[in-house]
């Protein structure tokens, strides 16, 4: 028997070689999360703390603090959302956060074993996605990527999976 002809490879896609900003519209998520994150705590510690001391008015200083504390949070959220960006080259993903203290993670693709692409209800409504790469090892096994455009999260799924399959043949 004679064994089909094999079929040509398709063409990668070309590689996000430029750090890509997340989009706009999941800062307002990340903000609205950051800020219940941040309210609770400090909500609960401005009114036992005056409480503890017999403070008479315990319940206005839980009041200010859940007010600082959604504001804190939403600012803090949003400027995180806007200072976290992406990038896909030949050998790794990247992930770059933070201005002052910067944090930068390259997953080489290599590494990569699987890939997760969730979404939650009010991710669905915005077109937004969350893209989680595993990694082989113990230390930095799971790079997420939250707020991604869902376009660029299948498009970067698809494209290391393609690239897994491919050093799998090898």
């Amino acid at each position: 028997m004679t064994e089909p002809p094999a079929l040509p490879e398709a063409p990668l896609p070309a590689p996000e070689t430029q750090w890509q900003p997340l989009p706009r519209r999941g800062a307002v998520f990340a903000a609205i999360g950051s800020a219940i994150g941040m309210a609770i705590p400090l909500t609960l510690a401005a009114g036992i703390v005056p409480l503890a001391f017999h403070y008479a008015h315990w319940l206005l200083a839980g009041c200010a603090g859940l007010l600082v504390g959604l504001a804190w949070g939403a600012w803090f959220g949003w400027r995180r959302h806007r200072l976290t960006f992406w990038r896909l080259d030949e050998q790794a993903l990247g992930v770059r956060r933070g201005h002052l203290w910067q944090s930068e993670s390259h997953v080489p693709i290599s590494r990569v074993q699987h890939l997760d692409l969730g979404r939650g209800p009010l991710q669905r409504m915005a077109g937004l996605a969350t893209l989680t790469v595993h990694t082989a090892g113990t230390r930095m096994n799971t790079v997420a990527i939250a707020g991604l455009a869902l376009a660029d999260a299948e498009r970067l799924r698809d494209r290391l999976a393609r690239q897994l399959d491919h050093d799998d043949a090898l």
